[in-house]
C-alpha cells in the first residue's frame, strides 16, 4: 500500500506504533469513524442511569430514529402518566419553603432540564444566576417589597383586600434563588425563526423556565416565580447588564406540602376557566356548531381532574 505522498507505507504494527491510533477498534457510524469504547454519556439509557434516572422510554439497541409504528415513540404507560403527573401537580409555591439543601445531583438535573428547552434558531439565549447569600437575598426581598407596595394600589378595593393576604414570594425562605435570563443578542442580529417576530427569544427563554419547574416537581422541588419588580432594579441588585432581559426569578427548595389546586384559585383571586371555550376551529372565535367528541372528551377530563383528581394517563 502506498502512501499519500506516493511511497510505500510502513506496516500497521510500525504505524500504530508511531502514531498511537491503533489502541482502539473503529466502527463505522456513517462516513465517520469512532471508537467503539464510547462513553455512557454518549447513549441515552446509559446517561440517565448514570444520572440516578429511569430509562424506559429507549429499548436496549434502539433510539428515536429507527421505530416507525404510529405509536412507536410514545412513552411506556407508567413513563407518559409521570410525565402528566409532573404537569398536574406543578404549583407555584411561596410559603411552604423548608430550609433543607438541595444536592448538587438534584440541581445539575433541573438545569439541564431548562438547558435542553427548545429555542428559537437554537440560540440557547438563556443564563442561570444562582442566589444563595443571604444579604443578596434580603437586596431582592427589598426590591420586591418596593414594587409590591405599589402593585397592591392599582387593584380595586375588593380585589385589594384579597392582595394584601396573599404571600407572593419565598425569597428569603427558599435555600435558592434562581433568575434566569434571556440574551438578546446571543447569535448575532439575525437568527432563524426571529427575523419576523423579534420577541420568540423571550418566549424561548419561558420555555427554559417551564422545562425546570417540571423537572423540579419531579424531583419534590417547589418553584415559585417571583414577577413584581422593576426591572431595572432587579438587574441592578444582582449586577445584570441592562442589554440581559430578566425573565424569571424563582424561588426553589424542599417544601413541607404542595397544594392541591392553585393558591390564588383557592382563594378565590380567578377560577380555572373551561377549556372548551378556550378551544377554536379553523377560525378565530369559531367554534362547532354541535358538540363534537373533543369538546365531550375536554369538558369530562377537566371535570374530573378538578373534582376528583384524576389525571390523564
Amino acid at each position: 500500500m502506498e502512501n499519500r505522498e506516493g511511497g510505500a507505507s510502513p506496516p500497521r504494527a510500525q504505524r500504530c506504533k508511531e502514531d498511537g491510533r491503533c489502541n482502539k477498534p473503529l466502527t463505522r457510524v456513517g462516513k465517520a469513524h469512532r471508537s467503539t469504547e464510547s462513553k455512557s454519556e454518549d447513549r441515552p439509557g446509559d446517561f440517565l442511569r448514570l444520572h440516578g434516572m429511569a430509562a424506559t422510554a429507549f429499548p436496549q439497541g434502539e433510539s428515536m430514529e429507527n421505530q416507525t409504528a404510529p405509536t412507536a415513540h410514545a412513552f411506556s404507560d407508567a413513563d407518559r402518566a409521570a410525565v402528566y403527573q409532573a404537569i398536574f401537580n406543578r404549583r407555584d409555591v411561596r410559603g411552604q419553603f423548608l430550609p433543607d439543601a438541595v444536592p448538587d445531583d438534584v440541581l445539575s438535573r433541573v438545569l439541564m432540564a431548562a438547558h435542553h428547552a427548545p429555542s428559537v434558531g437554537f440560540m440557547q439565549p438563556w443564563n442561570f444566576l444562582l442566589v444563595r447569600s443571604p444579604e443578596i437575598k434580603q437586596r431582592i426581598q427589598g426590591v420586591f417589597s418596593q414594587a409590591n407596595d405599589e402593585a397592591a394600589r392599582m387593584f380595586p378595593d375588593e380585589k385589594r383586600e384579597i392582595y394584601s393576604r396573599l404571600k407572593l414570594q419565598g425569597i428569603v425562605e427558599s435555600p435558592i434563588n434562581l433568575c434566569i435570563t434571556c440574551d438578546r443578542s446571543r447569535s448575532g442580529p439575525v437568527v432563524i425563526g426571529r427575523t419576523h417576530i423579534p420577541t420568540m427569544d423571550l418566549y424561548s427563554s419561558v420555555c427554559a423556565v417551564q422545562n425546570l419547574w417540571l423537572a423540579a416537581r419531579a424531583e419534590g422541588l417547589g418553584v415559585g416565580w417571583v414577577s413584581i419588580f422593576h426591572e431595572k432594579a432587579l438587574q441592578d441588585a444582582l449586577g445584570i447588564p441592562h442589554h440581559i432581559v430578566p425573565i424569571a426569578y424563582l424561588c426553589i427548595g424542599y417544601v413541607s406540602h404542595f397544594n392541591d389546586s392553585p393558591e390564588l384559585e383557592k382563594a378565590g383571586w380567578l377560577p380555572r376557566l373551561p377549556i372548551d371555550e378556550l378551544v377554536f376551529h379553523e377560525q378565530w372565535g369559531e367554534k362547532n356548531a354541535s358538540e363534537n367528541a373533543l369538546t365531550v372528551t375536554l369538558r369530562d377530563m377537566q371535570t374530573k381532574i378538578q373534582e376528583s383528581r384524576i389525571f390523564p394517563r
